[in-house]
Parts: structure tokens; sequence; C-alpha cells
């Protein structure tokens, strides 16, 4: 139902205690606010320091008189400014958080004078702008370190009250944890561009991240197919010309004897003739470890070694009787 008052007014009735009806011939029809002030960081402010979450947000502070003269104009709520530096032809848009400032002087956050490309002292422009209401968002971390928090799509969200407007190629600073995160505004929906800019209060708004700066991509680790001939490092045959510190020889249970040097290059020899044969495929069920397989000795083979082993007499304590 209509009520007879614009809701989007933030200066209505309640806001002159309900007799703004009386002032109607000194309402401004004109919408505009324009007016120069030299700007400073917050960090310069009358206790700046106490108001470092000012800082890392996109709220302006301006003087009173900026509060007197905007009341007497008919400009929708929220109020919103473009911030313009005619010499570097630059510029940015912003909302306002209070007007306690000093006179002829306007208070920036840190990333907002870098944007504008600005010194302390220097003169700006603010001039009151209307706004769409952003629908989508596009944002890229300047450092890789942002992935470093753990939740990062809350993290944003808190730090994105602090703002009202958000301008494509801004580079935004948010604070978290005491260490300060760059972050830079790629692409806004709806885009015009007249002001690339978009309003963010009251409004759903999809965000959307680009890699962080400097981020590769992982490379995908190759899986490097098992041989089917397993290699042992065998150790390598002693050359005669070469010292052998553990020289000597060896005596099998068969009675041969055989040199250490000798088994080794036999054994060696052996390998390579393996090696030589290339890979080889062994059918399913079977395993190797790098040594043949020697099958046991046949029923016939046992019985007659433990025959020629196990040969002799046998000697009783007692006497046989006749």
């Amino acid at each position: 139902m209509f009520n007879g008052f614009n809701d989007d007014d933030p200066f209505g009735p309640t806001f002159f205690g309900g007799f703004r009806h009386n002032l109607g011939g000194f309402v401004n029809p004109n919408r505009g606010f324009s007016e120069s002030y030299r700007c400073f960081p917050i960090a310069m402010m009358q206790n700046g320091n106490e108001r470092e979450n000012v800082n890392y947000g996109g709220k302006i502070i301006l003087p009173q008189s900026a509060l007197e003269k905007l009341s007497q104009l008919n400009i929708s709520y929220p109020m919103l400014f473009r911030l313009i530096n005619g010499a570097e032809n630059k510029h940015t848009h912003t909302g306002v958080l209070e007007f306690i400032a000093e006179e002829g002087r306007v208070y920036l956050p840190q990333w907002m004078m870098e944007t504008l490309g600005v010194e302390p002292g220097n003169i700006i422009e603010v001039k009151n702008v209307t706004l769409p209401l952003g629908s989508f968002v596009k944002i890229q971390p300047q450092s890789t370190d942002f992935l470093d928090i753990s939740d990062h799509r809350a993290v944003l969200e808190k730090a994105l009250r602090n703002f009202s407007t958000l301008t494509m190629g801004d580079i935004i600073q948010i604070n978290y944890n005491n260490k300060i995160y760059e972050i830079k505004v790629l692409e806004v929906k709806p885009f015009y561009e007249e002001h690339s800019g978009i309003s963010i209060v009251e409004t759903d708004l999809e965000v959307d991240f680009a890699p962080p700066v400097g981020y590769v991509e992982p490379n995908e680790q190759k899986v490097k197919p098992m041989k089917s001939h397993m290699v042992i490092d065998l150790p390598k045959p002693i050359k005669k010309s070469e010292f052998s510190a553990f020289g000597g020889g060896g005596q099998s249970l068969r009675g041969k004897t055989k040199s250490a040097a000798a088994a080794i290059t036999t054994h060696n020899h052996e390998e390579e003739e393996r090696d030589e044969d290339g890979a080889f495929n062994l059918p399913f069920g079977q395993l190797y470890f790098g040594f043949p397989v020697v099958p046991p000795p046949s029923t016939t083979t046992a019985a007659t070694a433990t025959t020629a082993v196990f040969k002799g007499a046998g000697q009783t304590l007692r006497s046989k009787k006749k």
C-alpha cells in the first residue's frame, strides 16, 4: 500500500523528526552532489590507529558540512559516491561511514589512495552516484597465501560487509588473522562502461574465484610401469689385477673347493646370461626373486642319500642269549 513516503529516502520524516513537510520549500530537487576535498589516509585521522577495520573496508569519512548539503538534496539511499582523481584520470566508488572529518578533508582507506594514485593532501572530487545492484563478481587473490585460509568464502563474505561498492579493476585489501590480503576485482555484473561499478548493499551476490597470482597447477605424477624382470644388484666381478680384501676359498659339502672370486664371477656370468635373454613374462601365480629355483630331490634320490649317510653297525649292552 502506498503510504506517501519514499522508502529509499534516508532523510524521510523520521530523520527530520516528522517535520520535513515544513521544509518543503528548502528541499532542493537537484540530485547532484559534487565537492572537492583534500584526501588523507585513515591512519592520519585522529585516533586513526583505533580504526584499523575502516582501513580495510570500502567506505570513507566526510565532514559534517557534507551531511548538511546531502540532507537538502533528493538523493537515493544508500548514499554512494564516485571518487575522481582528475590529474591521473582515475576513479573508484565508495560508500560513506561517518561525517566526522575536519572541514575540507576526506579520509580514505589506504588501498583506495593507491587505486586513485594520490598522495596525502591531494585534491579529489567526491560526487554522488547511483549504481546498480550487483549480481556477480569475479575476483583474483594477488598472492597464493590466500589459499592458506581454510574457509576463504566465509572470510570474504565477512570482509565484504565493510564495503558498499565494488569497481572493476580495483585491488581491495582485507585483514584476516593480522595478515593483509590483496584481491583484484576482475569482473562485475551488471556492467556499465560509464561507471564499471556495482552496489553490494542488501543484494545476493555470486562470487567466482580466479586462480591466485603465481599459482601453478600441480603436475600429474606419471606412474612408471613395473618391469617383469626384477634386477637385483650383485657385486661386480673382481678382476685379477684388482686388490681383493677378502680373498680365499670355500669348501662345499660335496668336497669340492671353489674360490670366492670364481664363485662371484660364475654367479655374475649366469646373471648376465639371464639378462641377455631380455625381459620375460612369468605365468600368472608365479614369482621371480632373482635366483634360480632348485626343485626338491626325488624320492629315490632321497632314499639313496639316506642309506649312504646313515650307514654303520650298532652295539647293545645286553649280551645275546645262546
